[in-house]
């Protein structure tokens, strides 16, 4: 497929009018819908935005390159564009964007599409073409810069497959006249054909595998055969893995480059020199990379028993942004085992009700969702993997162990947390002390010294501090919780559900949740008092958005009121995220009104004493409510409130 298969004429923009970076993604996100190569603009948007949160596409020397790949996409499409003023992208060398790829890629389609944005993106590391691109006035033009490069580059790597090959037999040929005892070809020979004495390995690697990870490969070879290094370069893309390096590869290399933004399989290199790079550094600092890996300038890299630490850029992230991290972590794999588990429970009350607590449907549900089930993991799982986020996975056995001594004890929710946090730091610290071994105790530390050390310390601490500290807040919260007034339950409902809109998905949304699930997942609390605010106030802004889209029509787009009606459907499934391109878009408008409107919904929870007995699901879980018909009222109310707000609120679109 050539690439200009994939860049159509028609979604070309040879004058880019925008002055903005969200301005610039609007426009080209136009393109592609005007085109019909998209079907959900603003999912689609959501999804490029995510992308540039992870870090920016504005790779440098005046390109831009957001992509993001969707369900929104019909057809996988490249939108060039060029703007003569330029655009602060926020790129990596701070300078201007001027030349605009943006990629489409469709989920579920054949890896075609993707082999030929990897070719488009090795493509424009060459500057002279971009000069070409810049100095290009129509369309045709840059069809026709595209076509002759992409010819130029396949032949000139059909040459590259050939000389590899003719280097192969005359290396099998030379050995086949040693091994039959002829004479070896002159000293001279072997010099003029001699073999690079430096060999580097790298792995390149970027979130979403498109663009990043295929620029950051080419730059690096290139930059190597400038240098006269051999160099082996894995790609972890939208494919999967390609090139793997064999173990042969990293034996004999000097060094190793992780120029990576995403996890890479690390223990592999185990005792080599590595240098771990953001993407971006893999294609604006090859040749540092290089000659680091090349004089072994890298830290020894070290496989403590197996964790795979994620790739690290230059700077570390802020302590809050490391325990937000971790925390997720846990709660990420928390969440499977309390929505099934809640889920299936919530079912069995339902039976309960209608057939008594002796009925076998009820026993059976209680027992696979209940304390002997689904539930009585929650806390271990939630603690191991916490610990498993902070020191790989010697931790992950004493935090498990440490959050199953948490639920025994009663110290519950909070005293898994602690678990979790204390296992995952005693193992960076047995790190440190056992730092100074003999090199050749290093096998015993993994599967003896943390495992055995690790759970005796953490087990320790939990067992004489921790549990009877966090089993007394526990259950004096527990107490407080199931004594409080109607005025103290809607204040606290009131928070709850504003705090699930305050920022639609991040740490102020999860903090309520995880709350919620805390009192949820508490002895003798599983009846949901706390979840039905939070799953009110979720439900809210998204369901805000649909109404408003629906009844205040000439302030939105087109496109905006088709996404509108998509969040109809997230609404009703507690999809608070569906809210989002609108908040990114208007955030003073759509988040304070959908604030109010979610705290409006959590408060008539707690007022009118409503209990939603499942932790997800939205309205499919609200029969299953002691007040079903009461909590879709809230959720209502809550919604027409925010969807007004927000109506009345937006100034209308201006005519053009």
């Amino acid at each position: 497929m050539k690439i200009t298969d994939l860049m159509i004429q028609e979604t070309m923009i040879m004058d880019l009018k925008a002055v903005t970076k969200e301005a610039a993604i609007d426009e080209l996100i136009a393109s592609l819908a005007a085109s019909g190569r998209i079907n959900d603009p603003v999912l689609f948007k959501e999804m490029i935005l995510k992308r540039e949160a992870e870090s920016s596409t504005g790779i440098g020397g005046g390109i831009a390159m957001p992509h993001a790949k969707t369900k929104a996409v019909n057809e996988p499409t490249v939108v060039f564009a060029k703007s003569s003023g330029g655009v602060d992208f926020e790129a990596l060398d701070g300078e201007s964007a001027y030349v605009f790829f943006m990629i489409a890629a469709p989920e579920g389609a054949g890896n075609t599409h993707l082999r030929t944005l990897a070719a488009l993106s090795r493509l424009l590391i060459d500057t002279e073409f971009i000069d070409q691109l810049m100095d290009a006035k129509t369309p045709e033009e840059v069809t026709a810069l595209f076509d002759s490069k992409q010819a130029v580059e396949e032949a000139a790597k059909a040459e590259r497959e050939a000389a590899k090959k003719r280097e192969a037999a005359q290396k099998e040929a030379e050995n086949n006249r040693q091994e039959s005892g002829g004479a070896p070809e002159s000293d001279q020979r072997n010099v003029s054909a001699g073999t690079s004495t430096a060999f580097v390995v790298a792995v390149t690697a970027c979130p979403t595998g498109i663009a990043h990870t295929f620029m950051a490969e080419d730059a690096l070879k290139k930059k190597a055969q400038e240098m006269g290094v051999e160099i082996r370069v894995e790609t972890n893309g939208s494919e999967g893995a390609q090139n793997v390096l064999t173990e042969e590869d990293i034996r004999r290399a000097a060094g190793v480059i992780i120029a990576a933004d995403k996890n890479v399989e690390m223990a592999r290199f185990n005792g080599k020199p590595v240098l771990q790079r953001p993407v971006s550094d893999g294609i604006r600092k090859s040749e540092e990379l290089i000659r680091k890996a090349m004089s072994g300038d890298a830290p020894i890299y070290r496989s403590e028993g197996g964790g795979e630490p994620q790739a690290k850029g230059a700077e570390k992230g802020s302590i809050g942004t490391k325990v937000y991290k971790d925390l997720m972590n846990g709660i990420s794999h928390m969440l499977p085992f309390v929505v099934g588990g809640g889920i299936l429970l919530a079912i069995s009350f339902l039976i309960e009700q209608l057939a008594g607590e002796n009925h076998p449907l009820f026993q059976l549900l209680q027992t696979i969702g209940g304390g002997d089930g689904a539930f009585h993991f929650l806390i271990p799982v939630l603690a191991g993997f916490i610990a498993l986020s902070i020191g790989d996975r010697p931790a992950l056995m004493p935090g498990m162990v440490g959050g199953l001594m948490a639920l025994n004890s009663n110290s519950g929710f909070l005293g898994g947390l602690a678990a979790g946090f204390l296992a995952g730091y005693v193992v960076i610290l047995l790190r440190k002390v056992f730092a100074g071994l003999p090199r050749a105790l290093d096998g015993l530390k993994p599967i003896l010294l943390y495992p055995v050390v690790g759970l005796l310390v953490t087990g320790t601490i939990m067992f004489y501090l921790f549990d009877p500290f966090f089993s007394w807040i526990n259950l004096g919260l527990i107490d407080i919780l199931n004594n409080l007034g109607t005025g103290n339950a809607v204040i606290l409902g009131l928070i709850l559900g504003g705090m699930m809109s305050i920022d639609m998905g991040g740490p102020f949304n999860k903090a309520a949740y995880a709350f919620a699930i805390g009192v949820f997942t508490s002895s003798g609390n599983t009846n949901g008092a706390m979840m039905a605010a939070v799953m009110a106030g979720g439900m809210v802004p998204p369901l805000a958005i649909a109404l408003a889209t629906t009844f205040f029509k000439h302030k939105f787009t087109e496109q905006e009121r088709k996404s509108g009606v998509t969040n109809y459907v997230m609404g009703l499934s507690f999809i608070t995220e569906g809210a989002i391109p609108f908040a990114a878009a208007d955030p003073l408008r759509v988040l304070t009104s959908c604030i109010l409107g979610s705290a409006v919904a959590g408060g008539l929870t707690q007022l009118w004493s409503i209990n939603v007995p499942a932790p997800h699901g939205g309205i499919f879980v609200a029969a299953l409510a002691n007040h079903a018909l009461l909590f879709l009222l809230a959720v209502l109310i809550g919604a027409v409130i925010s969807g007004m707000l927000l109506g009345l609120w937006k100034k209308p679109l201006e005519r053009k």
